[in-house]
Formats: C-alpha cells, sequence, structure tokens
C-alpha cells in the first residue's frame, strides 16, 4: 500500500480507489507524540469539507486535526483502530482511520509556496509585457 499513498494536510495520507479515499495517518506524525489516547472519527454518512477539521486524535502530546483530501461523505470508519488505537503507531500506513466518498480530486500543492511561485510567475509575464510595451515605445 505504502508506494500509493499521497500525504496531504502535514500528517496524514490518503489513497484513492475509483472514487473513495482511504484517510490514514503518515508515519512521519508518530515522531510527535508517544501514545494515542483516543480517537474522535466522523459519523459516517456525513458530509465533509478540505478545510473543516472532521475529527481529531488524541495523544499525549495534544491533539491532531484531522482533514478529508476532498469534499464528499464518510462511508465508512475503521471501528477496529478505535478499539484499539495502538494499531495506528504499529502500522500507519496499514491502519486508515476513515474513507470519503466523492468525485472531486483532491487539489495539489497544498502548500503556500507553490501559490507565491504562481503569483511570481505572473509578475514576470507582466514586467515583461510592460518590458515589450516600452521598447515599442522607443521606436
Amino acid at each position: 500500500m505504502g508506494s500509493e499513498l499521497k500525504y496531504f494536510a502535514g500528517n496524514l495520507w490518503y489513497l484513492k480507489e475509483d472514487n473513495v479515499y482511504t484517510v490514514g495517518l503518515a508515519e512521519e506524525a508518530l515522531d510527535e507524540f508517544n501514545e494515542i489516547e483516543s480517537l474522535d472519527l466522523p459519523p459516517e454518512a456525513e458530509i465533509v469539507d478540505p478545510d473543516a477539521s472532521c475529527g481529531s486524535i488524541e495523544t499525549d502530546k495534544g491533539n491532531i486535526d484531522l482533514y478529508s483530501p476532498v469534499s464528499g461523505t464518510i462511508s465508512e470508519i475503521n471501528s477496529t483502530v478505535i478499539e484499539d488505537p495502538s494499531l495506528i503507531t504499529d502500522d500507519p500506513s496499514d491502519a486508515w482511520l476513515f474513507k470519503v466518498e466523492s468525485d472531486e480530486e483532491p487539489e495539489d500543492g497544498d502548500d503556500e509556496e507553490s501559490d507565491e511561485d504562481e503569483d511570481e510567475d505572473d509578475n514576470d509575464e507582466d514586467d515583461e509585457d510592460f518590458e515589450d510595451e516600452e521598447e515599442e515605445e522607443d521606436r
């Protein structure tokens, strides 16, 4: 399952199969805490949005907010990890949290840098247009 995982929201992974997104906790997030104390997963049939937290993992070092990679409907939660959260720390790439059904595609480039790069590219084009106009005026 590992090579197909895509990462988002800093500490979560998803795997897309058809129109179902399976969401779990990234292995790198395990470095931030020692123990998972409880899980608050979204209920089945709940509508979720990638911009709003849909649940949380309470750890000995604080809470980790959970997000969906896309807008959609929770189709399934993993009741096994609710009963035994240590499964997540044992194998986070296999211990999924919830599944979201959606026809949407996740937005690429979740980080702010990619937005800034696009803005800079737009400014470069504007500068080139301005320079071209100046050259034409000089002629």
